[in-house]
């Protein structure tokens, strides 16, 4: 059935039950891969054989799921499909691992870079037939990780809290901007501290000559925001430290200087699975840490321009990093020393000392966590050291502790 083409079909609804039966028995059964371009309300398929040609092409509404997932199931189970890790993947990989079939991800820029080259231009039906091609490419240049659920859930908790926290920001903003602009000068610095909350609720509670009506019950309003907000990011708070203590990695990553529950709870809902990276520097890029040059030319023997950490990663996860690495230098020793040198002492290039310090904290998390073993600022001796060779028994090369008690 070479070079067999079904026109586009829709399916939707129980009444279309019947014709999308018929439409099955219809359909090529030589299908090797299939291309899936996801968008909110519906999805645009292609289907390829093992020779590349297009076999049909169908177009999936996401309305009516019970009808979803019958289609999906007419296709041949293990199919491996393609779709882009755009906004909202996630429930239709769901779908298609439910349907026996093999998602895969496909990095939308590299996607897009890779059609803009061939000239094509954009549109659903082009977009499912690229992603249809990948699966047959011999390196998996475009493919990127597929989170599964659980490392999905992790990260919703994440975002939901930073999504509260920025609301909490905002909402003292905008108290403060009500204070400043009636001209009213807090009596404590710390405005959401106990001294501030006394000096806001005696604002609100009563009239007075500095604020007047509408401006109490706007700074009313945003206390009761600020408090319901505050409850929701304590609760998130609780879950996160519920988690951290039930994830073995977690509590390795809090064991390092600088690194909370918060931290430990993003670092590591970013992360996933560790052992998807090969190596410690590969987790080190998808960090955002490790500089890149834009070199070009000869050696002119200045320093080098132009560098910069990288755009393609995760962003929440160089935050995060970088954060730790404020609390580490606080608490001194290597991670001072570090920053020393990379800054003057702290007289220049700060920000750049605290991603050296982050990025060396990366690296030494995760051979923390890769071996399952808590920081120690005291490296263990490497054998056949000095270090070493001075913990053993002298003339016997044997530990000072007995491993075999002596006989009777």
């Amino acid at each position: 059935m070479k070079g067999y083409l079904l026109p586009d079909v829709t399916v939707s609804g129980i009444d279309g039950l019947v014709q999308q039966k018929e439409i099955a028995m219809q359909r090529p059964t030589n299908v090797s891969q299939i291309g899936m371009d996801c968008h909110q309300k519906f999805s645009t398929v292609t289907a390829r054989d093992g020779e590349g040609q297009i076999v049909w092409r169908q177009r999936l509404e996401h309305a009516d799921r019970p009808a979803l997932r019958t289609q999906l199931r007419a296709w041949p189970p293990g199919t491996p499909v393609v779709l882009e890790g755009t906004f909202g993947w996630g429930w239709m990989a769901d779908e298609l691992l439910a349907a026996h079939l093999d998602p895969h991800l496909a990095s939308s820029r590299k996607v897009a870079a890779w059609r803009d080259a061939r000239g094509l231009a954009k549109s659903n039906r082009t977009d499912a037939d690229l992603l249809a091609e990948l699966y047959a490419e011999r390196t998996r240049w475009w493919e990127v990780w597929l989170a599964p659920p659980a490392v999905r859930q992790q990260r919703e908790w994440l975002r939901s809290r930073m999504a509260l926290v920025r609301i909490q920001t905002g909402l003292k903003n905008r108290m403060h901007a009500v204070l400043h602009r009636h001209g009213i000068v807090p009596e404590s610095s710390d405005l959401f501290g106990v001294a501030g909350r006394h000096f806001l609720q005696r604002l609100v509670g009563a009239p007075n000559e500095q604020l007047p009506a509408s401006g109490r019950a706007t700074l009313r309003g945003d206390l009761q925001l600020l408090d319901h907000v505050r409850r929701q990011i304590a609760q998130a708070t609780r879950e996160f430290r519920r988690q951290v203590v039930q994830h073995a990695g977690a509590e390795t990553l809090r064991s390092l200087p600088g690194i909370s529950y918060v931290l430990a709870y993003t670092i590591a809902a970013e992360i996933g699975v560790l052992e998807r990276f090969r190596t410690n520097r590969h987790l080190v890029s998808y960090s955002l840490l490790a500089p890149r040059a834009a070199d070009s030319g000869e050696d002119d023997g200045l320093a080098p321009r132009g560098r910069h950490v990288g755009k393609a990663g995760r962003r929440t996860l160089k935050w995060a990093w970088i954060e730790a690495a404020h609390g580490a230098v606080h608490s001194g020793g290597l991670w001072r020393k570090t920053f020393d040198a990379r800054t003057n002492g702290g007289r220049r290039d700060r920000n750049r000392g605290y991603i050296a310090v982050a990025r060396r904290l990366c690296v030494t998390a995760a051979a923390c966590w890769r071996k399952g073993v808590p920081y120690s600022p005291v490296p263990p001796a490497r054998p056949g050291s000095r270090r070493a060779a001075c913990a053993a028994r002298p003339g016997t090369g044997q530990p000072d502790t007995a491993m075999v008690p002596a006989a009777q």
